[in-house]
């Protein structure tokens, strides 16, 4: 059976922004569909991130559809950085990121410090993904979209799509439905 992970982003949690939409479209297509709750979403830790989803996630196989959002895009390629899995799969990012700006002040940038100075290997990623497609806005609110753009093409082989207005593709940008992301799974 055909199954998809959705990683949540930091301080969301499953029943937030169009996490509960695309699981309903995702099972409608006979995927079984698992958005974990990611451990201290308030002040996420690699670590723990990475290891509660090799938990969630067990067996990894080409059956996989993995979809981050924002530091969800992060967890996921520090997961496959360090599971040895010798086959390909497909994943999905939305507003995934190397590289912020416009933090809210000095306890969120401590927080996030780990993720954008910790590196990642991406030949050990990419070795893994079969296709990466990473959706971004035009108006994000942390910035750097044609950086982050420019790196996922560069690195792991990604077809980006910017997207007009999705701010960071949350509730708070009235986003409860990316149906972009429908159109790559059928």
């Amino acid at each position: 059976m055909k199954r998809a992970i959705i990683v949540h982003g930091w301080d969301f949690n499953p029943s937030m922004n169009w996490y509960p939409w695309l699981k309903r479209e995702l099972e409608e297509r006979v995927y079984e569909v698992i958005v974990p709750e990611m451990p201290n979403t308030e002040e996420p830790k690699i670590n723990s991130w990475i290891s509660h989803l090799k938990k969630v996630i067990k067996n990894l196989d080409r059956d996989t559809l993995l979809i981050g959002h924002s530091i969800g895009c992060q967890t996921v390629m520090r997961y496959l950085e360090k599971e040895s899995f010798n086959d390909k799969l497909k994943v999905i990012f939305i507003a995934g990121w190397f590289k912020l700006d416009n933090l809210e002040g000095s306890e969120v940038e401590k927080i996030a410090k780990p993720w954008l100075e910790t590196p990642i290997d991406f030949n050990k990623v990419k070795s893994k993904i079969s296709s990466l497609t990473v959706f971004l806005s035009d108006n994000e609110p942390y910035n750097y979209i044609d950086y982050n753009s420019k790196l996922f093409k560069e690195k792991l082989g990604a077809k980006t799509i910017i997207l007009k207005n999705k701010g960071h593709f949350t509730e708070e940008d009235g986003i409860k439905h990316i149906p972009e992301i429908l159109e790559l799974i059928k």
